[in-house]
């Protein structure tokens, strides 16, 4: 395993993570951290991308992030509101 497969694996953990503590209901959709850990987990699973390429899972990936920020925008202005 080189570097950059482990950091792409640490990227799935960050996710996995994410969706565990959000399915046990630790966290919520809107939460930051469950947001983060899943924002983290998408960039370092793109950064292994970039040395090992496959084109689905890179689009996906930047789909993801995409996503990811919009939400935590979206949150993060909801609140500031209120």
């Amino acid at each position: 395993m080189d570097i950059y497969q482990f950091i792409g694996f640490v990227g799935m953990l960050f996710i996995v993570w994410a969706y565990a503590l959000l399915q046990i209901k630790k966290y919520s959709i809107t939460s930051f951290t469950y947001q983060f850990l899943n924002l983290i987990g998408a960039i370092l699973l793109l950064i292994s991308l970039f040395v090992h390429f496959n084109l689905g899972s890179f689009i996906i990936e930047i789909f993801w992030i995409i996503i990811t920020l919009y939400a935590m925008y979206k949150n993060f202005k909801e609140k500031k509101q209120s």
